[in-house]
């Protein structure tokens, strides 16, 4: 499954919009990356994944603590967002889209994502009607999202006309800064305590000159591709309150972006091998298993036809060992003026012993190898005390189209 990834520009929606994009197959390695309008981006494919990147400087952020009870619905959830965050923000609450931090709890502190959402929603819909469907919106920083815990980091984004300085530090009481970049902020944020290790910075291929330059110091070249990569693989979604999926949509993508990740993300490589070994021995196993079976059978196959071959050596084509043998059986009891359980002496016999006292039949039909009586009357209790008495004899009856059938019972010669 295909990953499209879209940072949107921080512009408005429209034609002459330029969108960034990432195309990946794993979410880790770029299949193609480079910019273009919404109608020009490529297809995710019927089982794809569109994700939208929203950049930092389109996003502020804002620490707040849940009452009981906000949890429980969109339309009880904004409400009670507009009211924390009235003091806090600087445009009308009723303006701006709001995103909870994943796995937010009431009494808990968490971080709330703001923006505009007419911009939000603009694009959006700009997409839609490109034929591209988003069904995750993530930051493209987020607090404690990127790197390792407590390492404080730069990231020196733009061209030299419009550069923008973004610094995070991995902590819970840590969101993201975006301040102009100019030697003043970059002083600021490279300042450390003597027992603190120095920020990593990254900078866009095209400010990595300059950066070095300010910096007096090495930097890493990062590229809105790999900062994409990196947010589309985080747990944060900004689709929430009026923006969020049906959470049957949710839950299928979800299932689709685990199984597609652990297709073909590097991370599960050694799982993959695993579950291939795992599969590999199963069906090894069944076969032989299957072989072995197969092996029993055809013994126990030889050894019935042995025993026919030897009991009666006139029989040279063996088809169906069990009925030629019982055909044989019936042979030599013919021959030998004997009867069979299945003739019709030993089940008027059986019948005459069995049936209740002043039960006589006015029918009786013989059709080898069962007795049928009719004109008897018997109920329940009595036919089962009837086969009572006929099961110690190797019988049993049963009631069939109003007449009582009496055959022997199976496995008797």
């Amino acid at each position: 499954m295909s990953i499209l990834i879209i940072s949107l520009p921080p512009g408005s929606p429209g034609p002459a919009a330029a969108y960034s994009y990432t195309l990946t197959a794993d979410g880790h390695t770029a299949i193609r990356h480079a910019s273009a309008a919404a109608a020009l981006l490529p297809d995710a494919g019927r089982t794809g994944e569109v994700v939208v990147v929203v950049p930092a400087r389109a996003l502020s952020w804002q620490r707040v603590t849940l009452p009981q009870g906000a949890l429980g619905t969109p339309a009880r959830l904004r409400p009670v967002l507009e009211g924390l965050l009235e003091e806090q923000v600087l445009d009308d609450p009723g303006n701006l889209h709001f995103a909870l931090e994943p796995d937010a709890a009431a009494g808990a502190p968490a971080w709330v994502a703001v923006c505009d959402r007419a911009w939000l929603r603009g694009h959006l819909q700009w997409l839609e009607a490109a034929g591209h469907a988003v069904s995750r919106i993530v930051p493209e920083f987020a607090p404690g999202a990127h790197g390792v815990p407590n390492e404080r980091q730069i990231h020196v984004l733009g061209v030299p006309e419009d550069a923008r300085l973004v610094l995070t530090l991995q902590g819970p009481g840590q969101a993201i800064a975006v301040l102009p970049l100019n030697a003043a902020t970059l002083a600021l944020g490279m300042r450390h305590d003597a027992n603190d290790a120095p920020p990593r910075v990254l900078a866009d291929p095209a400010m990595a000159g300059l950066t070095e330059q300010m910096a007096g110091r090495s930097v890493e070249i990062a590229t809105i591709g790999q900062r994409s990569l990196a947010a589309a693989r985080g747990s944060w979604n900004l689709a929430q309150l009026e923006l969020a999926s049906s959470g049957r949509t949710r839950a299928l993508r979800s299932v689709g972006s685990a199984v597609n990740s652990f297709a073909r993300a590097p991370q599960w490589r050694a799982a993959r091998w695993a579950l291939g070994i795992a599969v590999v021995a199963q069906i090894a196993g069944l076969n032989l298993w299957a072989f072995k079976e197969r092996q029993a059978l055809d013994a126990k196959q030889a050894g019935v036809r042995g025993i026919l071959q030897q009991t009666f050596p006139g029989v040279k084509v063996i088809v169906d060992a069990p009925v030629q043998m019982e055909r044989e059986v019936a042979r030599l009891r013919q021959a030998a003026g004997s009867v069979s359980p299945r003739d019709l002496e030993p089940l008027m016999a059986a019948a005459g012993v069995a049936l209740p006292q002043g039960q006589i039949p006015a029918q009786v039909d013989y059709t080898s190898p069962e007795l049928k009586l009719g004109g008897i009357d018997l109920g329940p209790d009595e036919l089962s005390a009837m086969n009572q008495r006929l099961r110690s004899d190797g019988f049993a009856a049963d009631l069939q189209n109003r007449q009582i059938r009496i055959r022997a019972l199976e496995g008797r010669p």
